[in-house]
């Protein structure tokens, strides 16, 4: 039996850059931005140091009902976990986008996964970067899980217990260059400033923030992604240990979870991004991010 969505609103937790340059931490509330990397720094520099020492639920209640210490429009957020040891994404993970190979094969028997680098990502607001190198720019709204406490060999009925958090991700694509080589992806998925992650950290209490909710990607308004993590061929649960039987998990890792049918590529004709599109990723219970796209000066 399916859970029911929660939809009920969960504290917010952010990395931002403020307009002197510093970078700092803080809860999203109604009029801005409260400040928690005043009160804890020390001892958490920043929120991957929190997740690791089990603090998100102490950082969100600490900042719940305090006013604001700045507004929003005066802080750039960056991406939640600045530096995670690694991104680990998830491919051909929704039955559609499983059809849309067309090699007549039913769902793989075991996930397809690349890795990504950190400078790969901006945060919420910031322009995703179409490079010199091609104009084949696409968008894929993901939802992510970031690891809390980590481990090896991690169970699946345990998998749960090791989330600390949700996210979002556009896992921005360049399609020519995932097939410049004969076995990998990893150049199309690594250009700088190509995808984003954000805005925030919603904190994990429970399965039924995940087991069925609804994600959507909109380019300038217009649907094209839309599908239910229910309907993943691979599950929450399933990935964390997967993944964890062949590297250690550690807090703050992300796993970008898959990626629904309709992305530009797929489209006839096909819809990559240009300058001055705007892509937003959304999710019931985490948000909605969104950036703009230009190109690479």
């Amino acid at each position: 039996m399916l859970l029911h969505p929660d939809t009920s609103p969960k504290p917010k937790l952010a990395t931002y850059r403020r307009a002197d340059g510093s970078v700092a931490y803080g809860l999203i509330c109604d009029d801005g931005v409260v400040d928690l990397s005043s009160r804890f720094g020390a001892r958490w520099p920043g929120l991957r140091e929190a997740i690791a020492d089990d603090g998100l639920a102490k950082l969100a209640d600490a900042g719940a009902g305090r006013p604001a210490d700045c507004p929003l429009s005066s802080v750039h957020l960056q991406p939640p976990i600045p530096a995670p040891e690694k991104i680990i994404c998830i491919g051909v993970n929704y039955p559609d986008r499983n059809e849309e190979y067309q090699d007549g094969q039913a769902a793989p028997k075991f996930p397809s996964m690349f890795v990504r680098f950190a400078r790969s990502f901006v945060g919420h607001g910031a322009p995703l970067v179409r490079p010199h190198a091609s104009l084949r720019l696409d968008y894929e709204g993901e939802i992510v899980i970031v690891v809390g406490k980590g481990g090896r060999h991690i169970a699946d009925r345990d998998a749960l217990n090791h989330i600390a958090a949700l996210s979002l991700c556009n896992e921005g694509t360049i399609r020519d260059w995932v097939r410049h080589a004969k076995f990998n992806v990893t150049q199309g998925k690594n250009f700088d400033a190509s995808g984003s992650l954000g805005p925030w950290l919603v904190p994990f209490e429970d399965e039924s923030q995940i087991a069925d909710i609804r994600l959507t990607t909109r380019v300038n308004g217009e649907l094209r992604q839309d599908d239910r993590t229910s309907r993943m061929i691979f599950g929450f649960r399933y990935l964390i240990s997967y993944i964890s039987t062949f590297t250690t998990l550690v807090p703050g890792d992300l796993i970008v979870t898959g990626t629904p049918t309709g992305a530009g590529a797929r489209l006839d004709p096909p819809k990559f991004l240009v300058p001055g599109d705007v892509v937003e990723v959304s999710a019931e219970g985490i948000g909605a991010l969104t950036n703009g796209v230009v190109d690479e000066a």
